[in-house]
């Protein structure tokens, strides 16, 4: 009994102080155009970073405002073709600048000082808008004038979509009620890298503002100018680029509004809204050109021109097809061609990363059921691509990890593998939950795409066969009573809650679904940070908690798992880290990586709509429609067919009607109960 008291008191506690953090202001607000901006108040200083990508570079901008009102930043530069010594995962050229180019402006023949940082917007660009005073000579009367703006300067900051460079604008506008003169120096600094440490030798570094020498303005009153600047690196015997800025920053932002208007999500609630609309751009934007093809790297200046089992195949490479960006669907087969090179009739293990462009692997965790994560995705990806060709491409790759997967089965009747994904940071055992769970998915979808290729029907039958059974196993083997609660262990052994509990809600495994929900949102395991990896530490990495958003939407606690949502939502896009989910805390100071903000957007396709794959132009959709809201829509669905479709959903009475509409025209509808499974054919 007292137990179970100390239990509701904590929890009480918890849901206070979430309580308290969404009703406190905050920091940044969303515009209209689907922007957030933060209007800089008194709360003072305040630093963040923030990771945006091309082809051929990446850039994590480090910003903030001082408690003076003065804008500072680093411009960590990555250069992931540019290759370093020794050629290992991490060996992308990487360096760091702190220029301010606003110290270098002379107006009426003074610098610039007394900033004050009036607002900071997110768009894809990083633009920040301040007022400047300019110095007034110590003679006469003028000593003892106060400074007041004379200037508002607006710097952008954003990456090329195809050129190894980050992009700088910078508008000068005369706020003042007389013209002031403004110089523009011609700035150019160049650095070269060590020749011994770089793959192709030294390279060349430039930062440099774009213009003619001695720019000598006279702005009215009310006008302005502008002028640009740039970071960029090459090989010996390239050239620097003196690019149209204007342009650079028009395909910027036609990529992202691309992004936007592709599976575009319409719901009551503009934070899940917003927060979708980001992290489609950071999942789509960090793919590099590298020698080996098209790679999606999760980036976080360490993980370039390389894919991972789990970040590539397993989280990012299924959402693509959805998304209809050619680009990504690119990268994604580009990755799981990489992967096949290494089977093997022996059935020794995939490497858990392909790095260097393609030209090394990293393998240095094991078996970490690569193959269940590589199978899982590539079934999944060729299901909603819906091209026969690339199916067929892909089917020997999801037969042979299939195969390495049924050759690890142990005497309990689940998956053996070395470690997890998490590669030896917390404990996994000999056969983990992940593994198994993700290895039941995978004979699921294979089962499905063996009808769509046309196989022998005995091949579905088999690996539907093995799914069940394994199913059972799972649930045999794993499934316990554990801190209280009835849920899963994650190996034998294993005592402790773990965040990963939720993978087998995700594909479809609910027998222990009302304890494991329990388990997920109890003081234990929920944070204000998300999800603890273990109960009783202090690490947590937001995989966990998408991953278990996800599940629980697939489980039906719809309105548990809406109000984590909508918290968890509001704190990466509106608090103090934003916009985009994280990789993990401690570790990595909770980097942008790319593949999370994939794994958000599966929590709204596969989580909230319940669309889950069942043939090239079928799926079982499952709408889990909050009590909260009355409607919602997915539009411009690029899976299952060549022309994109929208789903909408909303409620009557007690019931809900589900339409599936294209071209605007309604071409399924179906009326059931919140929740129900519907099968739809296109």
């Amino acid at each position: 009994m007292f137990k179970k008291k100390m239990k509701t008191v904590l929890l009480l506690l918890v849901l206070f102080c979430f309580a308290n953090n969404i009703n406190a202001t905050p920091r940044w607000h969303i515009l209209d155009n689907g922007a957030i901006e933060w209007q800089v108040d008194s709360r003072l200083p305040h630093y963040d970073h923030i990771e945006m990508s091309g082809l051929k570079a990446s850039a994590v901008l480090r910003y903030g405002v001082n408690g003076d009102g003065q804008f500072v930043m680093e411009r960590s530069m990555i250069w992931p073709m540019l290759r370093t010594i020794p050629n290992n995962t991490h060996a992308s050229l990487m360096q760091r600048f702190a220029i301010d180019y606003a110290s270098l402006l002379l107006v009426n023949g003074m610098s610039l000082n007394n900033e004050k940082v009036k607002s900071i917007c997110i768009d894809g660009r990083l633009t920040v808008v301040s007022l400047f005073a300019i110095g007034y000579q110590n003679t006469g009367t003028a000593r003892n004038r106060k400074s007041a703006p004379v200037v508002e300067l607006t710097r952008s900051f954003f990456p090329s979509t195809d050129k190894p460079m980050l992009c700088e604008r910078y508008t000068v506008k005369n706020i003042s009620s007389k013209p002031i003169s403004v110089v523009v120096p011609s700035q150019k600094a160049v650095y070269h890298t060590d020749p011994a440490k770089g793959v192709d030798g030294a390279y060349k570094i430039v930062t440099s503002i774009q213009s003619e020498e001695n720019c000598l303005y006279t702005i009215a009153p009310k006008e302005s100018v502008t002028f640009d600047a740039s970071v960029q690196a090459y090989k010996k015997g390239e050239t620097e680029l003196i690019v149209d800025m204007a342009g650079e920053e028009q395909k910027r932002m036609a990529f992202v509004d691309k992004v936007w208007s592709n599976l575009n999500l319409v719901s009551p609630d503009p934070v899940v809204n917003t927060a979708f609309a980001f992290a489609k751009v950071r999942a789509a934007e960090s793919i590099f050109a590298t020698g080996g093809g098209l790679m999606h790297s999760p980036g976080g200046e360490s993980y370039y021109a390389a894919i991972w089992a789990n970040d590539q195949a397993e989280y990012a490479n299924p959402f693509f097809p959805f998304l209809g960006y050619d680009t990504g669907n690119a990268s994604a087969l580009n990755s799981f061609r990489h992967f096949a090179r290494f089977m093997n009739p022996d059935y020794r293990p995939i490497p858990s990363s392909i790095i260097a462009e393609g030209q090394d692997i990293w393998n240095g965790a094991g078996d970490r059921g690569d193959a269940a994560m590589i199978a899982y995705g590539a079934a999944r990806y060729a299901l909603a691509k819906a091209d026969r060709n690339e199916a067929q491409e892909l089917w020997a790759l999801i037969e042979w990890c299939l195969e390495f997967c049924r050759r690890k089965i142990n005497d309990s009747g689940v998956v053996a593998s070395d470690a997890d994904e998490l590669e030896g940071r917390f404990p996994a055992g000999d056969a983990n939950l992940c593994t198994s769970s993700l290895y039941y998915d995978a004979l699921v979808s294979a089962s499905y795409l063996a009808k769509e290729l046309g196989k022998q029907s005995s091949v579905s039958k088999e690996y539907a066969r093995q799914a069940k059974v394994l199913r059972n196993n799972i649930n045999k083997h794993f499934g316990c009573r554990i801190e209280g609660f009835d849920s899963y262990r994650y190996y034998e052994g294993n005592d402790i809650l773990r965040s990963w509990i939720a993978i087998p809600l995700t594909v479809g495994i609910f027998e222990q679904k009302e304890g494991t929900v329990e388990a997920l949102f109890s003081p234990r395991l929920w944070t204000k940070d998300g999800l603890l990896t273990q109960a009783g530490t202090d690490t947590f990495w937001d995989r966990s908690t998408l991953y278990a958003l996800r599940g629980v939407y697939s489980a039906g606690a719809r309105d548990k798992a809406m109000e984590h949502m909508s918290y968890y939502s509001q704190q990466r896009l509106l608090g103090e880290h934003v916009p985009y989910p994280i990789e993990a805390w401690p570790e990595g100071n909770q980097r942008h990586l790319s593949a999370e903000s994939a794994l958000y957007c599966r929590v709204v396709t596969e989580g909230i709509f319940g669309i889950r794959p069942t043939g090239f132009h079928s799926f079982s959709l499952c709408p889990q429609l909050p009590d909260q809201w009355n409607s919602m829509e997915l539009k411009n669905i690029s899976a299952f067919t060549s022309s994109p479709f929208d789903i909408s959903v909303e409620r009557q009475g007690n019931k809900i009607k589900t339409c599936v509409l294209r071209n605007g025209k309604t071409v399924r509808t179906y009326h059931t109960v919140n929740g129900k499974e519907i099968n739809v054919i296109l």
